[in-house]
């Protein structure tokens, strides 16, 4: 299965709206903070992820509250799943399996 996770800060607003959207749509997530992870952080910045929350799957990353990249989400993971299919072929590292949190 595709791993998702959902880099979050406290009382962010935009983190909240994403992870209901996906919780409505019924993507499974994890969630990891940003202020528990300087090296995260700057590693994104240098991605040019500058905003929170911050999503990763294994084909793709974006920043903000982006409904339209979550219903592209849903999309792809449906299509999968009709594929009987889990992950591309070459998924990218996530920066979650690459920096513990501090």
């Amino acid at each position: 299965m595709m791993k998702i996770t959902v880099w979050e800060k406290p009382n962010c607003v935009q983190c909240t709206q994403t992870k209901k959207e996906l919780d409505k749509r019924g993507i499974q997530y994890s969630v990891r903070r940003l202020d528990r992870s300087p090296k995260a952080i700057a590693r994104f910045l240098d991605m040019g992820l500058t905003s929170a929350p911050i999503i990763e799957t294994d084909d793709r990353r974006w920043s903000g509250f982006r409904l339209e990249r979550i219903k592209s989400l849903e999309y792809h993971l449906k299509v999968e799943r009709a594929r009987g299919e889990n992950v591309p072929m070459e998924p990218i590292k996530q920066i979650a399996d690459e920096v513990e949190d501090e």
